[in-house]
């Protein structure tokens, strides 16, 4: 194992700056040419497309809800992290945030896999005075290790050099800081940061990273942050040997969709052939035994993908013909007779499904899901603000939320075509294909 050091970097609350210091990081390390693992703890899709970009690997999500049996989280830890010598895991919300007090938290994920957390903290027009909240984060759960904290938005050396004094007055180890810079101000779209192709992001990504090779003291986080053995001891299923794949796949990624989880893909390519393409670009459907519509903002490339009619008539060609689709969120929309924008322009897409999405009077949905379809129990989530003028049919299953409350959403089955709001995290036990079994 060439694992050495791993770290989870939690906020005192949102807007801590977990991302820009995540961010910084990971493209220092690439820089040194370190072999980093990212990681982002809950279900964010856009988070992890960022990750990506700096360290030029792919990001894991980790989440508790969707891998709620210890020793398999573990598992897919040491599986995904067998490569590298550095794990860094962004947190999520503020440290103890979960979707109930701490369950589904960036502490508990911590916890979970063995890991210290390096604890950075929003430090703008506060001196001692910081003491107070980190002396309550560093006791607050006797079982977690706060190895360091980081201090955001600092005004100055001596501004850090006082912040240095309240830390170690109450036992924390500050490795550094990121000073105040509006060069590193990143625009939000919806929950997560913008994807928008015309952002330099490369100009963010090394901006952030020489800020944090500046000003963060990256060896001692890597020394002070050594990985347990017990944290990668976990067996790793081993590779069998290489089969033709009979299958095919056709993924949807472009500009509109590019919501997915890569544990989701890593099960696919496992199992079948995978062949992306762009309903936006390309002018029909490849050749493929069935369909993943992912997530996405097809909202902003309505008029696009509208007017891209040789895909749309190709993809319902393929549903009419019975092939196998699983679309989810932006990919439900895709196959609804019409998007809505905000401006209240109607845009027709595929025609698939009996309803319109509109984005007039949105409303933020937000949260975990489960499902069970056949006695096999799905768990995903689900993150949306359009809404369907009406349901296309009755929902083939009964959709909770964490709490296992039922929710309103549904999911739609007509011929072989699959269809609803909940992004579904496939992990171990389940995969796309086995709801055609």
């Amino acid at each position: 194992m060439s694992v050495k050091s791993g770290f989870v970097i939690g906020g005192a609350s949102s807007g801590s700056g977990k991302t820009t210091l995540t961010l910084g990081l990971l493209r220092a390390l690439y820089r040194r040419k370190v072999k980093v693992a990212p990681y982002k703890c809950g279900p964010d899709y856009i988070d992890p497309l960022i990750h990506q970009k700096a360290a030029h690997t792919p990001c894991y999500n980790l989440d508790a809800f969707f891998i709620p049996e210890t020793e398999q989280l573990k598992r897919h830890f040491a599986q995904t992290a067998s490569q590298a010598d550095v794990c860094v895991v962004e947190g999520v919300m503020g440290l103890f945030d979960g979707y109930e007090r701490s369950k589904g938290s960036s502490a508990e994920m911590a916890k979970k896999l063995g890991l210290p957390v390096i604890l950075i903290i929003d430090a703008k027009a506060v001196a001692y005075s910081i003491a107070a909240p980190l002396y309550g984060f560093k006791h607050f759960d006797p079982d977690l290790r706060i190895a360091g904290v980081i201090f955001n938005r600092t005004g100055s050396e001596h501004h850090y050099e006082l912040l240095c004094d309240a830390a170690r007055s109450i036992g924390i180890e500050p490795l550094g800081y990121i000073p105040k810079d509006s060069g590193l101000e990143i625009s939000s779209r919806h929950l997560g940061l913008t994807i928008d192709p015309d952002f330099d992001w490369e100009r963010l990504l090394n901006h952030a990273a020489d800020m944090v090779e500046k000003h963060v003291d990256i060896d001692m986080i890597l020394s002070c942050c050594i990985l347990d053995e017990t944290s990668l001891s976990h067996k790793i299923e081993q590779q069998t040997a290489p089969q033709e794949k009979q299958t095919v796949v056709a993924i949807a990624r472009d500009e509109a969709f590019n919501f997915t989880y890569q544990a989701n893909i890593d099960k696919i390519s496992s199992m079948a052939q995978i062949v992306y393409f762009s309903p936006i670009h390309d002018s029909h459907l490849p050749d493929c035994d069935f369909l993943y519509l992912p997530g996405g903002y097809p909202e902003f490339f309505a008029e696009q993908l509208s007017r891209n009619e040789s895909m749309k008539t190709s993809i319902a060609k393929y549903a009419e013909n019975g092939g196998k689709i699983w679309a989810e969120c932006g990919g439900m929309m895709y196959l609804t007779e019409a998007l809505i924008t905000e401006d209240e322009v109607s845009h027709p897409m595929a025609g698939i499904l009996p309803a319109k999405a509109t984005m007039v009077n949105k409303k933020m949905r937000l949260g975990y899901r489960s499902l069970n379809i056949n006695g096999i129990e799905y768990r995903g989530h689900e993150f949306h603000y359009s809404h369907l003028t009406h349901n296309p049919g009755k929902s083939m299953a009964v959709i909770y939320d964490s709490k296992g409350n039922p929710t309103e959403t549904g999911l739609w089955r007509i011929k072989n075509v699959y269809a609803g709001y909940t992004h579904i995290y496939w992990g171990e036990n389940t995969s796309p294909f086995m709801l055609f079994d």
